[in-house]
């Protein structure tokens, strides 16, 4: 394998998660107006958000895991957590208020020990979100991806035979979705046919086979260019495929484990990741989070297009 170098490329921590390493850092979600970073971190319970202009940083503890997550245009958090989907309005930083908590939806899960996983809206608003079971250790192909559309509907699974649901992405033009599953015994990455209007993926095939590179398939971006931006879990750096699934670039990371990438910033030229901190020979970058001026530029995540209600609201 080769990857064309990158000049100028800078990778820093980002403050204040120096301070506190996180077990499960997953799913950087850049808010452009309030120029902040939001992640989680899955068996904490936290959504973290930070202000890298001024390092401001708050959190909130929340009923059960929470694994990925979107905003609807009014700031209410649309969270998919172990149990569900949920409708969630922020407060003051500290525990989540069982009044700011409402239950949406939820799948029929196949087998026991399940949750929520990776995802985002498409462009056109649609949450996607996949599931699996927590426990790696069981190689479970009982995961699957879903849809959860702007009426507030949530899809029969899309997918499935998923072990470890990852690398949701859509291409710059909304026709081609992607997706990952990370799992050792897998570390595949798909493109689909992705119809923007409908909502709807056909056409299945293999875009990147990772166990020809270092790393995992995980958490994924898609730049302006149409590149697919991969954090090769266990592999410690980024990787760029090009749409015809060529590596152009590759980026070497402090952290061994990272989990999920996404672009933001002002001009949207920085690649905020986080990661995971390994159980076992951590070193002191692992399960932080890290800013990466990569020299491109990526895309504005689209909002969630329905409208969320709130209990007590």
């Amino acid at each position: 394998m080769s990857g064309a170098s990158v000049p100028s490329v800078s990778v820093e921590r980002l403050e204040p998660s120096r301070e506190a390493p996180h077990a499960v850092g997953e799913s950087p979600l850049w808010r452009a107006d309030e120029q902040a970073l939001y992640w989680v971190d899955i068996p904490a319970r936290q959504l973290h958000r930070v202000t890298p202009a001024d390092g401001e940083h708050r959190q909130w503890t929340f009923p059960e895991q929470l694994a990925c997550f979107s905003f609807d245009a009014s700031g209410t958090l649309l969270a998919a957590c172990e149990t569900g989907l949920f409708a969630v309005r922020l407060g003051a930083p500290g525990e989540v208020r069982a009044e700011h908590w409402t239950r949406l939806a939820a799948p029929v899960f196949p087998a026991s020990g399940m949750r929520f996983n990776d995802g985002r809206c498409d462009r056109q608003g649609r949450f996607w979100a996949g599931t699996m079971v927590a426990d790696m250790s069981l190689a479970s192909n009982a995961g699957s991806l879903f849809r959860f559309d702007e009426t507030r509907q949530l899809s029969a699974p899309l997918v499935d035979g998923l072990v470890t649901q990852n690398g949701l992405g859509f291409s710059p033009d909304s026709r081609t979705l992607y997706l990952s599953d990370s799992h050792p015994t897998v570390r595949r990455v798909w493109a689909f046919d992705f119809d923007a209007q409908q909502g709807t993926i056909g056409n299945r095939r293999l875009f990147v086979d990772m166990n020809q590179y270092p790393g995992r398939p995980d958490g994924a971006a898609v730049d302006a260019d149409g590149c697919y931006w991969t954090c090769a879990n266990d592999g410690g750096r980024l990787l760029r495929f090009t749409p015809a699934g060529v590596l152009d670039r590759e980026i070497v990371l402090p952290a061994s484990k990272p989990s999920m990438c996404a672009f933001g910033g002002r001009d949207f030229d920085t690649l905020f990741v986080t990661s995971i901190r390994p159980g076992a020979n951590a070193n002191e970058h692992d399960g932080h989070v890290f800013a990466v001026r990569c020299g491109v530029q990526g895309l504005p995540e689209a909002p969630y297009a329905g409208t969320l209600p709130v209990a007590g609201v």
